[in-house]
């Protein structure tokens, strides 16, 4: 895992906006020796990742909030609609939110990170003489790419951003919103110029490990921003809808996606591996470059909450781990029924137990399971990693930001937009073909199928995309650019309601599931969960515990479907941004048309 190194020697030109007001200017003297020596100039990725790391930044707050409450995923305390946790995901905050509201939030972090970037990419563009040194090269291509994703992850989050591209003066401390197209566009000339700086995965030293930005990064991120910028939004006159600058058009922005996914797959740099080898690869820590993972978010042992709020759910310490976490968020529980039985990837993905303490098993715990209501992303365990967690507050786990599963997806939705699904089909059938490793004839059938049309295998690529990537927080910035996020939601609303009631697809499962433990004294044995169990027989086991599946009690002030979201969804895409940073905007912000 990557440390935090100490960066003394940049500490007063990666400092925080304010500092940079403040603060005598560093002469240019030594910003010419910083940024003309690889060694030091190293230094400034650690400044940006530790703006990434901190406490209120992505660590505890954004990969936490954003992206929850999909057809794919749930907060999953989702029935306490009041709490300010909850309100960050059911389309309904407000400018107050306590897990928000401060100084020291995303927000700042982000700008803090943006800030350090800027400053680090003026120092190498004046002084690194990157056309000559390939180590400097690489670390200009990989500042831009780690600016684009913060932006990115602003826009997603908050729609139109101030858009700082320069070191931060005293006629710019003050900016409105800029039209997020300005943004994107800045985005993508950043990116096709970093990725002419950067190495492919394992090409050079620097490029061997997934917590470097490569080049295969840089035009995966490159791709997914054009397909963000050519697709739908809420803007702030009200209405969700396309860009009407003609350089965002669709067929632009499919065009680049297509390209830059092509260049990846045809360089060989990354590859797919076994569904669950892809997690159980990524929770041994290995960091190798080459693989399914193209970039993560480095966190230290004493950083990050990945497995300490999406992860599955330890109510006790053991073994296994030295906290009691997990399970803040989980699959939407009409995810697990998406899957067919014969897909590896549900149970990866879907976990319906936790694990409680059993002074029977070797490890002091066993799994139990909770409610229909309840499920974890199996896809981040403390019983996969290399090492025993001690930190009571952090997990140290990194946050894999893209793999290569994403790069074949987004390929072929560009291409069956542009060139049909005939052309699109090897990409997805590859997705396919992992899912269902022991089932070939399935995957000919469905490939069949969905290639019937351009809009069926459009469909295909959006199912295919929540099977895939369900705990990942993707969900939520594709429905919004497929203008199909308000409608999934209410159809998850519906699907809820009818598993809840056990009527259409869901009318056979039986009311109850049925478990014991398995011989190890650990592993939980259940049944009930698909479709063909039924009661009768679920009882005639003779397992010493059953459970009704159910999502609400009848008491329930809040109905499970009803808590998922509380507005219109495309009328609340995003944030607002909060009170604090509005009094500070010298009047310069606001959220005019975003229905806050």
């Amino acid at each position: 895992m990557k440390r935090i190194i100490s960066i003394l020697a940049l500490t007063t030109i990666l400092s925080s906006c304010k500092d940079v007001l403040e603060a005598p200017t560093k002469s240019s003297l030594d910003e010419s020796v910083i940024f003309s020596t690889p060694s030091l100039a190293e230094g400034a990725i650690a400044g940006v990742i530790q703006s990434f790391a901190e406490t209120n930044s992505y660590r505890g707050r954004y990969l936490v909030f954003y992206g929850i409450n999909t057809d794919t995923e749930v907060y999953n305390s989702v029935k306490n609609t009041t709490s300010e946790q909850a309100r960050l995901s059911n389309y309904n905050t407000n400018v107050n939110n306590s897990q928000m509201n401060t100084d020291n939030n995303a927000w700042a972090k982000f700008y803090e990170g943006i800030e350090r970037a800027n400053l680090a990419i003026r120092g190498l563009r004046t002084y690194g003489n990157v056309q000559q040194n390939r180590e400097l090269a690489q670390l200009l291509g990989e500042m831009l790419t780690l600016r684009a994703v913060v932006y990115s992850d602003l826009l997603k989050g908050w729609g139109d951003v101030p858009a700082r591209f320069e070191p931060l003066t005293s006629e710019t401390v003050y900016l409105e919103r800029s039209d997020r197209d300005v943004i994107y566009k800045q985005l993508l000339a950043d990116l096709e110029e970093a990725a002419e700086l950067l190495a492919w995965p394992n090409e050079t030293p620097a490029t061997q490990s997934v917590e470097r930005v490569n080049k295969a990064f840089a035009k995966g991120l490159r791709a997914r921003l054009a397909l963000a910028a050519g697709g739908y939004g809420q803007r702030p006159d009200g209405t969700v809808r396309r860009s009407t600058d003609p350089e965002l058009a669709p067929d632009k922005m499919y065009a680049i996606a297509k390209k830059e996914c092509l260049d990846v797959i045809n360089s060989g740099t990354a590859r797919l591996l076994g569904f669950e080898e892809v997690w159980k690869t990524f929770a041994a820590e290995t960091n190798r470059a080459g693989l399914e993972s193209l970039w993560e978010i480095p966190f230290s042992e004493g950083r990050g909450r990945v497995i300490f709020d999406l992860g599955v759910k330890h109510d006790v310490v053991s073994d296994y781990t030295g906290q009691n976490r997990g399970g803040t968020n989980g699959p939407n529980p009409i995810m697990y029924y998406e899957y067919e039985r014969e897909d590896v990837r549900r149970d990866v993905t879907c976990v319906p137990y936790k694990w409680v303490a059993n002074a029977s098993s070797p490890k002091g715990v066993k799994q139990d399971p909770v409610g229909l209501g309840t499920w974890y992303f199996g896809k981040y365990r403390y019983e996969w990693l290399n090492r025993r967690v001690t930190s009571t507050n952090d997990d140290g786990l990194n946050w894999m930001y893209m793999r290569y599963a994403d790069i074949l997806l987004m390929a072929a939705e560009a291409i069956n937009e542009l060139d049909g699904p005939g052309a699109a089909a090897p990409y997805l059938k590859m997705i396919r073909d992992r899912a269902y490793p022991n089932h070939p004839q399935k995957v000919t059938e469905y490939m069949s199928k969905v290639t019937a049309s351009k809009q069926a295998f459009f469909e295909a690529i959006v199912h295919e995309r929540a099977l895939e990537f369900t705990g990942e927080m993707l969900r939520k910035a594709d429905l919004i650019r497929w203008n199909l996020l308000s409608s999934k939601l209410a159809e998850a609303k519906t699907k809820l309601q009818q598993l809840e009631n056990r009527e259409g697809k869901y009318a056979q499962l039986p009311s109850k599931i049925y478990y014991t433990l398995a011989p190890d004294n650990e592993k939980v044995i259940i049944y009930g969960l698909n479709f063909g169990d039924t009661d009768a027989a679920g009882a005639a086991l003779g397992y010493e515990s059953n459970k009704t599946w159910t999502l609400s009690a009848s008491s329930d002030a809040v109905k499970y479907w009803d808590a998922l979201y509380l507005r219109n969804p495309d009328q609340q895409q995003f944030w607002p941004i909060w009170q604090v940073f509005l009094d500070t905007s010298n009047g310069k912000l606001s959220n005019d048309g975003y229905n806050f």
